[in-house]
């Protein structure tokens, strides 16, 4: 990640806010409840985040990336916002990962994935590592590149071997491998965005009043 991240990340937030559609509108539903606290896998530059934080004051984020060059800028951009503690990021696996050993928070109100499990190759285990630090009632958030289901068959094959390139592969199977992972005690939504080009989904775990 850091080879193909190490230029880019300084131009990534002005270039991706083209194509990485359905981001600001899993943040409109996150809606996270009061001194609720959010983690995002695959954090990338900090950019949901800081537009979370800005729109959810009340609420503390925490970030996990691989790539220790994005985490930089992250860092940077958090700094710059003065949202150092309030925003925390750390350097994981997304498929293996403990945030009470990297943060001292065993689990979370809301868990992101934007645009990261077409880049993870062991996605179905980042996923499900992912709900595994969902609190109770809580709920997790996904959006990632659709199959273009409603566009030109042409736009699809020219967008499919371009993010090739960068080692993303949309998942054609995102919405039965959310509901697997999600299991029977759990509520699973999914909608395409854009006409397919973007897939919403979101996970809401079981509040465990009985």
């Amino acid at each position: 990640m850091d080879g193909i991240y190490r230029h880019q990340r300084h131009i990534y937030d002005a270039t991706r806010k083209f194509y990485l559609l359905g981001r600001d509108h899993l943040i409109v539903r996150l809606d996270p409840p009061q001194g609720g606290s959010v983690l995002e896998i695959g954090c990338g530059t900090g950019r949901n985040m800081l537009a979370a934080g800005r729109r959810y004051p009340y609420a503390r984020f925490c970030g996990i990336d691989i790539s220790e060059a994005m985490l930089k800028t992250a860092a940077t951009n958090i700094a710059r916002a003065g949202e150092v503690g309030r925003i925390r990021i750390a350097a994981a696996d997304a498929a293996d990962f403990d945030t009470n050993t990297l943060f001292g928070v065993p689990a979370f109100d809301r868990v992101v994935f934007s645009y990261t499990l077409s880049m993870i190759p062991p996605w179905r285990e980042a996923l499900a590592v992912g709900l595994a630090h969902l609190k109770p009632g809580g709920r997790a958030h996904i959006v990632d590149f659709g199959q273009q289901e409603r566009l030109p068959a042409a736009f699809r094959g020219l967008l499919f071997a371009w993010l090739k390139g960068f080692h993303v592969t949309p998942r054609a199977d995102l919405r039965e491998a959310l509901e697997e992972a999600a299991g029977e005690e759990a509520e699973v939504s999914f909608a395409p965005l854009y006409r397919g080009y973007a897939w919403y989904g979101e996970v809401s775990s079981q509040s465990g009043e009985r």
